[in-house]
């Protein structure tokens, strides 16, 4: 499979999006469930790219790759805590947003018992700003499979 254009091309149009990781990054939620959401809404997206990228990352920042193989199937794994559980819950109610009735309200009940207002806004820009990436990987057919992540420096 090629590219069919590289958004790197036209780095302005990306800005936003930089800003975006940028927040994101500062925001204060925690590195491991940011992982968790950019892989879950990427595998959601079928975007290659991302996943690829996304799962190095966390496997670099620590993840296990056990729970990386059964994101997937978080509902039925037994090792997601409950606010990574919330988490997912809006992550996958926000990328595939239900045509009538948007977010359902035991998903928004949930995810409120788990976060604070704050924090309930960063991750929606989490969900939405990895949608917006699955959304230019995708269609540019962007090849999964070189990307490496920064090394990290180990404590």
């Amino acid at each position: 499979m090629s590219a069919r254009f590289s958004y790197q091309d036209n780095p302005e149009a990306l800005k936003p999006l930089f800003a975006m990781k940028a927040y994101i990054d500062r925001s204060g939620l925690e590195k491991g469930l940011v992982h968790l959401i950019t892989m879950r809404a990427s595998q959601l997206n079928g975007c290659a790219y991302c996943m690829d990228m996304h799962s190095k990352e966390a496997r670099a920042d620590g993840e296990t790759e056990q729970r990386l193989y059964l994101l997937q199937a978080w509902r039925e794994a037994p090792f997601y805590s409950a606010r990574e559980r919330a988490a997912l819950a809006w992550c996958e109610a926000v990328t595939r947003l239900d045509p009538v009735h948007g977010v359902p309200d035991d998903v928004y009940e949930q995810v409120r018992a788990q976060f604070s207002e704050r924090e309930l806004m960063d991750l929606n820009m989490l969900v939405i700003m990895i949608n917006s990436w699955n959304r230019i990987a995708v269609p540019s057919k962007t090849e999964a499979g070189s990307f490496q992540p920064p090394s990290r420096k180990v404590a």
